[in-house]
């Protein structure tokens, strides 16, 4: 059995709901030396989260923030944690709800994901800065 472990930054991204599945596989070279395993996704980030959904129609990743922010709205009066600014505890809602990790297949050296499946990176906050994700393989 063989483990690999790779951290890196994906930079900044306006709040939504990004299409990274090239992203990670351009930070992942060795991985098309696995011919079978998983690979683990971890985001080091409590406002934003990692996703698998619809990868061909950029209307689904709009929807999908409309729905998130009718769910967990900003300025809700009833929120403490509010120091960090109004979209802060709503972002850390939202990422408890998508979660900070995913487990993807590996087949062949590649993600085994759907036809219509992609890796998202989900913003949560307005402007949240760097983010930086731990992959690790086993196969």
């Amino acid at each position: 059995m063989r483990v690999e472990q790779h951290q890196w930054e994906l930079g900044s991204f306006p709040r939504g709901f990004h299409l990274i599945t090239d992203r990670v596989s351009y930070n992942l070279p060795w991985l098309s030396s696995f011919e079978k395993g998983l690979l683990h996704l971890h985001l080091l980030h409590t406002s934003a989260s990692l996703a698998i959904n619809e990868n061909a129609d950029p209307d689904v990743r709009i929807d999908l923030q409309t729905i998130f922010d009718l769910l967990v709205p900003e300025g809700n009066p009833e929120y403490v944690h509010t120091i960090e600014g109004s979209d802060d505890m709503p972002a850390h809602a939202k990422s408890a709800l998508l979660g900070p990790s995913l487990v993807i297949p590996i087949r062949g050296g590649r993600f085994a994901l759907g036809t219509w499946q992609g890796i998202y990176l989900c913003e949560h906050r307005n402007a949240g800065g760097p983010r930086r994700i731990v992959a690790t393989a086993i196969g």
